[in-house]
């Protein structure tokens, strides 16, 4: 959400920010709307106050016996306006509310500029990729000869963009989640939780997927969302809080099932496990002071790879352009592995900075030490990792010429000392 008192005072700005963005200028009819509210209550206001007058005046006559007949008919012109005005004013501001909640975060300055992905920008490397003496297979096709990976019976239970994992592949995803929760909350401090996964409008409102984003989330009957990350609970635990500075910042994480309905993905990695409609992932959540978020968000982005560094895995880390960016997001960086079956990079995590915007959103304020009034803190996320994908890569990077694959080290504690998948 973007603060309406900014906007009157960086109107210019904040269509460069759209611009950059790849959108049109809309300060113009957000500010006409703005008057038109303001002017609406002022009026209603105004008519409240003198017919509260002519009340008295009322009063006052009829106690001295006289006519009140013009003072009636003011009445009456006044109440028609007090009863009018109030309506319009809510209307103009639910107009300007709806204009408002569908306009993306503005990028921070130094973002590239893009209209995709092509603009993003590669920052740093981490590991060659590795060289086989053997054609490298894709994960899919290593899984199901290994008889773990099964598509064909996850398709007759659900449908398409499911995968039933068995055994050692089975052990490898809980393996994974253990040893990402374990790293991020003994090592990096961040706080576990075991979040809902079913939640109401205003939590996927608080976060930026509502109204806009909606199909592409799954729904019940009842009305609940099942959450598309973990995203959603753990940021919208503050919301409608007034925090301490001094409990600032606050680090969430969580490991929890993902739904999605892929609605913009029709015809994209439809094979293998790459874009699945429930998939498992860790979360990291930060609440931060406004001063603190670019810092905070080079940290969490460390510890995102920290874990593809503990892994040996080779990957990349590139900012996205303003044009690839998401919704809620004023700068993003995505940490992208490397899969040797499709001898390319592919997303693992992205982890973004918000700003103030979703806690505009969600109406999450903190209290100054020794200041006066609140200021909105800044929330951040990121992948830390994405299970799935996670489980792909180790998959693609340490598969053996015999169809086995090797067990990374840092996995093998959790994994029964076993050292190999065959």
């Amino acid at each position: 959400m973007h603060e309406l008192q900014w906007i009157r005072e960086h109107a210019e700005e904040f269509d460069r920010g759209l611009k950059r963005r790849g959108l049109p200028p809309r300060a113009e009819e957000i500010l006409g709307l703005d008057r038109a509210w303001r002017a609406a209550t002022t009026e209603a206001e105004e008519a409240q106050s003198q017919l509260n007058r002519i009340a008295r005046e009322i009063g006052a006559a009829k106690k001295r016996g006289e006519d009140i007949g013009t003072l009636l008919v003011e009445a009456a012109d006044l109440k028609l306006c007090a009863d009018i005005r109030p309506g319009e004013a809510a209307a103009r501001r639910a107009e300007l509310n709806q204009l408002l909640e569908t306009l993306p975060n503005l990028p921070a300055e130094d973002v590239p500029e893009g209209a995709d992905e092509s603009a993003n920008r590669v920052l740093r490397r981490h590991l060659e990729p590795p060289v086989f003496d053997f054609p490298p297979l894709t994960h899919d096709i290593i899984g199901e000869r290994l008889g773990l990976m099964d598509f064909a019976r996850a398709a007759k239970l659900s449908g398409s963009r499911f995968v039933v994992l068995k055994g050692a592949l089975a052990r490898l995803e809980r393996a994974l989640g253990q040893f990402m929760l374990d790293l991020h909350t003994r090592e990096f401090g961040y706080l576990e939780v075991a979040p809902p996964l079913l939640v109401r409008d205003e939590a996927v409102f608080g976060t930026g997927q509502l109204p806009k984003f909606g199909e592409d989330l799954f729904r019940t009957r009842e009305g609940y969302w099942l959450i598309p990350t973990a995203e959603v609970p753990l940021t919208n635990l503050i919301a409608g809080e007034i925090l301490e500075e001094s409990d600032l910042p606050l680090r969430f994480t969580a490991s929890t099932p993902c739904f999605r309905s892929e609605a913009g993905a029709a015809g994209r990695d439809t094979r293998g496990m790459i874009r699945q409609h429930q998939f498992m992932k860790v979360e990291l959540v930060s609440i931060a002071r406004p001063e603190d978020s670019e810092s905070e968000h080079e940290r969490m982005t460390a510890c995102a790879e920290e874990v593809l560094k503990r892994l040996g895995l080779p990957y990349r880390v590139v900012v996205l352009s303003t044009g690839d960016m998401g919704f809620s997001a004023r700068k993003t960086y995505d940490i992208e592995v490397w899969l040797p079956g499709e001898a390319t990079y592919r997303e693992i995590s992205s982890c973004s900075n918000c700003g103030a915007f979703q806690a505009l959103r969600m109406r999450a304020r903190y209290r100054p030490a020794g200041g006066k009034g609140t200021r909105p803190v800044h929330t951040l996320n990121g992948s830390g990792l994405a299970i799935g994908r996670t489980l792909i890569a180790i998959l693609e990077n340490f598969q053996r010429r015999d169809g086995s694959v090797a067990v990374p080290e840092a996995l093998q504690p959790y994994f029964g000392g076993q050292k190999v998948i065959d």
